[in-house]
C-alpha cells in the first residue's frame, strides 16, 4: 500500500499568497495602457503638430516606475526574476530548495524588509510636505508615486514567504511544489 501523501508546510499560506500575488499583477499590468497612451500622445502632440507637452514625461516615468515596481511580486511568483543557472539547473531540487532557503533568509529577507521600512518613511515624509516634483515646470505631485516603494516591497516581501515555503518543501521533500 502506497505511503499517504504528508502536506506540504504552508500550502493554505502558499495559495492564498500566489493567488494574491497573480491577481494582483494581473492587475497592475494594466497600467501600460495609460503608459502607451500617454506616449503616444506626446509623440503625436510634438512632432504632428509641433506642440509637446509638459506633463507627458513626468506621467510616463511614474506610470513606468509603477508599472515595474507593482509587478516585481508577479514575477517572483512566475520565476522571471534574473538568475545564475548554469550550476543550479543540475543540483537537484533538495539542493536547489535548501540553497533558495538560505538564501532567502539572509540575503532576500533582510533587504526587503530594509526596503519596505526605508520607502515607508520616504513616503511618509514625501506626503508629510506633499512633495512636489522639480523635473519639469507642471511639478506634478510625487507623495502618490512613492507610496508604490513601500506597496511594492510589501507585495514582493509577500511573495518571497511563498517562495520560501515552497524552497523548504523542496528541501526536505526533494520535490518542487
Amino acid at each position: 500500500m502506497a505511503e499517504p501523501a504528508q502536506p506540504v508546510l504552508g500550502m493554505g499560506i502558499i495559495r492564498v499568497i500566489d493567488s494574491i500575488s497573480d491577481h494582483i499583477g494581473r492587475l497592475f499590468a494594466w497600467l501600460i495602457i495609460p503608459l502607451v497612451g500617454g506616449l503616444s500622445y506626446e509623440v503625436f502632440a510634438r512632432y504632428l503638430f509641433d506642440a509637446p507637452t509638459i506633463w507627458a514625461y513626468d506621467t510616463t516615468y511614474m506610470l513606468y516606475g509603477s508599472h515595474f515596481m507593482l509587478g516585481a511580486g508577479y514575477t517572483l511568483l512566475r520565476k522571471g526574476h534574473i538568475r545564475t543557472d548554469i550550476f543550479y539547473n543540475n543540483f537537484s531540487p533538495r539542493t536547489q530548495g535548501a540553497i533558495d532557503a538560505t538564501l532567502y533568509l539572509l540575503f532576500f529577507f533582510p533587504g526587503i524588509i530594509y526596503f519596505l521600512w526605508a520607502g515607508a518613511a520616504e513616503a511618509v515624509h514625501s506626503w508629510t510636505l506633499l512633495e512636489r516634483s522639480d523635473a519639469s515646470p507642471w511639478r506634478p505631485p510625487l507623495y502618490p508615486f512613492k507610496t508604490v516603494i513601500p506597496i511594492a516591497a510589501f507585495l514582493l516581501l509577500l511573495q518571497g514567504i511563498s517562495e520560501f515555503f515552497k524552497s523548504l518543501h523542496a528541501a526536505r521533500k526533494g520535490e518542487w511544489v
